[in-house]
C-alpha cells in the first residue's frame, strides 16, 4: 500500500526518478542534477542548478547582474552570442550493462544542443518542447566514470541562420518561426528579451530489459484517458445571431470566467510546484474557473495539470504559436508532428484541459495587420505562406489531434475574426482591443461585446514595493528612464495615460504624482475599466460565455495588463475582478465626473485576522497598505458609503514576526494634491 501511495502521488508530476525507483531498484535509474557549466572559450567550470537557465547560473555567480534590476536587461544580451557547454560526471555501475538497453532521456533542452557521452556524438536537439532520448548502453564506461557533455549554440544565431536560407522570403514577423522555442523568450510587449539556453527539465538514465518506464508511464495515462468522460465540452453553433462559441457542463451551458496565462518567468526551469500553487490559488480565489494557456509561451509542467484537476480551474491549452507565420516544410512539420504528438499523450489525461487551440492571433494578423506590404509579400511568395498556415493549423493539427485526443474538440486559433471586423462580434471568440490599442472608452464594449471574449484588457503599473525592490532610489520617478526601460508595449505609456486622463485625473495632475500615487492612480483606473467590462460581458449572457481578461500575472517587474505583480501580490484589479467575478455589481460613473469629500478614513480596530475601517463621507478605492509583509485581503480598492463601518478578513502570507503597520489611502488623496 505504501509503495502504491508513492506511485500515486508522483506519477503525473514530473518525478520520473521516483517511478523507476519503485519499479525498476535504486541502481537502475539515477537523475543526473549535479552539473557545471561554462562559456566554450573559457576553462574554469563553474557549479550548474539542472533543471536551469544559463541566465540563473551566471547571476548565481554574480557574473551578470539580475536583469529584473533597472535597465540591467540591456547589460546581458552578450549572453545568447556565447556558445554553452554543460557537463556532468557519473559513477560506472555493472547493473546497467546487464540489462538489455540504457537510455539518456532529456525532458527539455533550450533549444539547440549536442550531445557527447564519453566524447562519443550522441545526437543534436532543435525543439524546447520535445523529450529527447538517446540509447547510450554501448557508449558507457565499465570501470571509470562517464563524463556527459551538452553543448549549445545561440539560439538567435541558429535561427537567423535558418531565416538566411530562405531570404529574400521572408516569414512574418520575426525569424523566431524557424525555431521549436518559447516565442516570448524574445521578447514581448510585457516582457522582456532573454533568449538564453539551458538544460530546463530533468534528465535521466535508466536501464531496462525489455520495455521502457517512460512505456509504462505512458500506458498508465492512456488507461486514465482511456476511463475517462469529458465533463465539459466546446460547441460552436449556428443560431440567429451567427455562430456561437461556448462550453458545456453536463449538455448545460457554463459561463466562463477567468484570465490568459503567460508563463511565470523568463526562465522557466526555474518555475516550482510551489509557485504553480501560489498562482493557481490566486485565480481561484477570484473566482475564476478558466485559464486559457497562451501560445507565445510554453506547455507548463505536470505540476500545473495537476493543480488544475485538483482545484476545479479549467484549461484551454494553445499550441505554442503565437502572432507571426510559421514556415510549413516537411521537416519544420516532422520536428511539430512529433512536439505535438509527445504533448499531447503527456496531457490529454488531465481532465481540466478542456480546448486544444492551434496558435494566437495568426490569422487575424495575417489579414489585419498589414505584414504583406511590410514584407514585400505578394503573388507566389503570399500565396506559400498563406497555404503553409492552412497545411499547419488547419490540415495538420486538426488531423492530429482527432488521432490522439478525439474527445476534445480543435479550434485552428484565436480569435475567429480579427477585432475590427463587426462579424467578430457575433461568431466565434474574439480579442477585442479596440479599448487599449484603439484609445476607444471601455463603454465601446456596451455594442462590442463577442460570443466569447477570450482577449481584452487595461495596463497598469506594479506595486510600488515591486519598484523599490528593483529600481534604485534615484530611478523611482515616472520619466526615469530606469523605470520607463519595463513598459515594453509600443506607445505603452501614452496609451496609459490617454485612459488615466479619460477617467481619473487631467493630464496636468498626472504628471505632477509622484511614482507611488502613479502607480495607485494606474491600478485603480485597471480595476475600475475592467470592473464594467466585466458586468457588460455578463451582461450580455447568454449571447456571450465567456470572459477571458488579459493577462493573470507578470513574468518580471513591469507596466504590463497584469492584475497581479510578479511577486504573486494582487493588484488592486485583482480585487475588483473577484468582486466582478462573484456578481457584484458596482457604479459606472467615472470617478472623475464626481466631487469627492474628505471621507475621514480610520482604522477602528485591528487584529490577526480583522481590520475595521469607518467612514465619515462617500469613499472611492479605500486601499489598505502594509507596512512590511505580504498579505491577502478579503477586500481591497473598495468604496465605501457615508457613515459605514466595513470590516476586511486579512492573511498574513509571510512567516515574518515583525509588526506590520497600517495605513489607508483612498482618491481624495489623489485629488486634494
Amino acid at each position: 500500500m505504501q509503495n502504491l501511495l508513492i506511485l500515486k502521488k508522483y506519477l503525473f508530476t514530473g518525478f520520473l526518478l521516483l517511478i523507476l525507483t519503485e519499479t525498476y531498484g535504486q541502481n537502475n535509474a539515477i537523475t543526473l542534477n549535479r552539473w557545471s557549466f561554462k562559456s566554450i572559450q573559457d576553462k574554469r567550470w563553474l557549479k550548474a542548478q539542472v533543471p536551469g537557465s544559463v541566465y540563473t547560473d551566471l547571476i548565481h555567480h554574480q557574473i551578470i547582474k539580475d536583469p529584473f534590476y533597472s535597465d540591467e536587461e540591456k547589460n546581458v544580451q552578450w549572453v545568447d552570442t556565447c556558445t554553452w557547454v554543460y557537463q556532468t560526471e557519473f559513477p560506472s555501475n555493472p547493473n546497467w550493462l546487464k540489462q538489455q538497453q540504457v537510455d539518456l532521456v532529456f525532458e527539455g533542452l533550450d533549444t539547440y544542443a549536442s550531445i557527447y557521452l564519453n566524447d562519443q556524438y550522441l545526437g543534436a536537439t532543435d525543439n524546447m518542447f520535445r523529450t529527447w532520448t538517446f540509447p547510450v548502453k554501448k557508449y558507457l564506461f565499465q570501470n571509470r566514470k562517464n563524463i556527459l557533455k551538452v553543448v549549445f549554440d545561440p539560439a538567435s544565431k541558429m535561427t537567423k541562420q535558418k531565416a538566411d536560407k530562405i531570404f529574400p522570403l521572408i516569414y512574418p514577423d520575426h525569424p523566431r518561426v524557424h525555431t521549436r522555442k518559447a516565442a516570448y523568450q524574445f521578447g514581448w510587449d510585457w516582457g522582456p528579451t532573454l533568449i538564453g539556453s539551458g538544460i530546463w527539465k530533468p534528465v535521466t538514465l535508466i536501464a531496462y530489459d525489455k520495455t521502457s518506464p517512460l512505456e509504462t508511464l505512458q500506458q498508465t495515462r492512456d488507461a486514465q484517458y482511456q476511463a475517462w468522460t469529458p465533463e465539459i465540452t466546446h460547441h460552436q453553433n449556428l443560431d440567429s445571431i451567427g455562430r456561437s462559441f461556448h462550453f458545456e457542463k453536463n449538455e448545460k451551458p457554463i459561463y466562463m470566467l477567468g484570465a490568459n496565462w503567460i508563463p511565470l518567468t523568463p526562465f522557466p526551469g526555474n518555475t516550482t510546484r510551489a509557485d504553480y500553487r501560489k498562482w493557481l490559488m490566486l485565480a481561484k480565489e477570484a473566482n475564476m474557473n478558466l485559464l486559457r494557456v497562451w501560445g507565445g509561451g510554453i506547455y507548463e509542467s505536470d505540476d500545473f495539470y495537476e493543480l488544475c484537476d485538483s482545484l476545479g480551474i479549467y484549461v484551454w491549452q494553445d499550441f505554442m504559436f503565437a502572432c507571426a507565420m510559421y514556415p510549413a516544410d516537411q521537416n519544420m512539420l516532422t520536428n511539430i508532428k512529433e512536439e505535438v504528438r509527445q504533448q499531447v499523450m503527456r496531457l490529454r489525461h488531465h481532465p481540466c484541459i478542456i480546448l486544444w487551440c492551434g496558435n494566437n492571433e495568426i490569422d487575424e494578423a495575417w489579414k489585419n495587420w498589414g505584414w504583406q506590404n511590410a514584407y514585400g509579400l505578394h503573388g507566389k511568395d503570399s500565396v506559400k505562406i498563406a497555404e503553409d498556415y492552412k497545411r499547419l493549423f488547419e490540415d495538420s493539427l486538426r488531423s492530429w489531434i482527432k488521432v490522439w485526443d478525439p474527445k476534445r474538440a480543435y479550434v485552428s486559433g484565436s480569435p475567429e475574426i480579427g477585432w475590427g471586423h463587426p462579424e467578430s462580434f457575433n461568431q466565434g471568440d474574439s480579442h477585442y482591443w479596440g479599448v487599449w490599442w484603439g484609445l476607444q472608452d471601455w463603454e465601446e464594449f456596451k455594442t462590442h461585446t463577442g460570443r466569447f471574449v477570450s482577449e481584452y484588457g487595461m495596463q497598469s503599473l506594479s506595486d510600488d514595493a515591486v519598484w523599490k525592490k528593483y529600481l534604485q532610489p534615484h530611478e523611482i520617478t515616472q520619466d526615469h528612464p530606469s523605470f520607463r526601460w519595463h513598459q515594453k508595449a509600443n506607445q505603452g505609456f501614452e496609451k496609459l495615460n490617454h485612459y488615466i486622463d479619460r477617467y481619473m485625473l487631467d493630464s496636468n495632475q498626472r504628471k505632477k504624482l509622484s511614482l507611488e500615487d502613479y502607480v495607485y492612480v494606474s491600478q485603480c483606473m485597471q480595476s475600475y475599466i475592467l470592473e464594467n467590462i466585466i458586468q457588460v460581458h455578463r451582461k450580455n449572457s447568454p449571447k456571450n460565455m465567456g470572459t477571458l481578461l488579459w493577462q493573470l500575472n507578470d513574468v518580471w517587474p513591469a507596466v504590463s495588463w497584469s492584475i497581479a505583480n510578479v511577486d504573486v501580490t494582487p493588484k488592486l484589479a485583482w480585487y475588483a475582478v473577484k468582486r466582478a467575478y462573484s456578481g457584484l455589481t458596482t457604479n459606472q460613473i467615472s470617478p472623475k465626473e464626481v466631487k469627492w469629500k474628505n471621507p475621514e478614513l480610520k482604522i477602528i480596530s485591528v487584529d490577526e485576522n480583522l481590520l475595521c475601517i469607518e467612514s465619515k463621507e462617500s469613499a472611492l478605492f479605500v486601499t489598505i497598505i502594509p507596512s512590511v509583509g505580504s498579505y491577502r485581503f478579503s477586500d481591497n480598492g473598495f468604496s465605501m458609503k457615508a457613515g459605514e463601518v466595513r470590516c476586511i478578513e486579512i492573511r498574513r502570507l509571510d512567516e515574518s514576526k515583525t509588526k506590520t503597520e497600517f495605513r489607508l489611502k483612498n482618491w481624495y488623496d489623489i485629488i486634494s494634491q
